[in-house]
């Protein structure tokens, strides 16, 4: 009896070695690259391009309101000296004015903004899209397994970020 407990165990022991060894973690292999998102919309040339496209859109609105924003302040500055020596009706009249004028301008730069945010977003997906094309090819061409974006670290060795600026300047990217 005590053989058939010894070899039982042993057959188990045996059994047991290689489902064991599947339970360690096994270390990654494959081709891993990062890209950092941000850079490539910061630094690459048709993301420059496409802000200096915005600016140049918005320009001649964001100038009207900074001279609509100084004469608010004019207008602003007129009532608080001027209110003791009016009379009350010119005081709620001049008020009112003030009033109206600034609701405008509040109305007219929120347009703005959401205006700008709107280009902005289109202008940035365009982007975005030609990045992603160009993320896709430079994966297939050198055989990466995955390419990460946004990680807390990333080691300079597997960083793509340069080869993909480079290739949406037109550029070929160096190897």
């Amino acid at each position: 009896m005590k053989p058939q407990i010894i070899l039982l165990s042993a057959a188990l022991l045996i059994a047991a070695s290689p489902a064991a060894a599947q339970d360690k973690p096994q270390p990654l292999t494959g081709k891993f690259g990062f890209v950092n998102t941000e850079r490539i919309l910061r630094d690459a040339a048709p993301a420059v391009k496409a802000q200096k496209k915005i600016e140049a859109e918005f320009q001649k609105r964001d100038q009207e309101l900074a001279r609509a924003s100084e004469q608010l302040k004019k207008m602003q500055d007129e009532l608080e000296k001027n209110s003791v020596t009016m009379s009350e009706t010119q005081r709620r009249t001049k008020e009112r004015e003030f009033g109206d004028v600034n609701r405008d301008f509040q109305r007219r730069q929120r347009e703005f903004r959401e205006d700008l945010n709107q280009r902005r977003n289109e202008e940035l997906a365009q982007v975005v899209e030609q990045a992603n094309r160009v993320i896709r090819q430079i994966a297939e061409q050198e055989k990466y397994d995955i390419i990460f974006q946004d990680a807390v670290f990333a080691s300079p060795r597997i960083d793509i970020t340069d080869k993909v600026i480079k290739a949406l300047e037109g550029k070929p990217p160096a190897k």
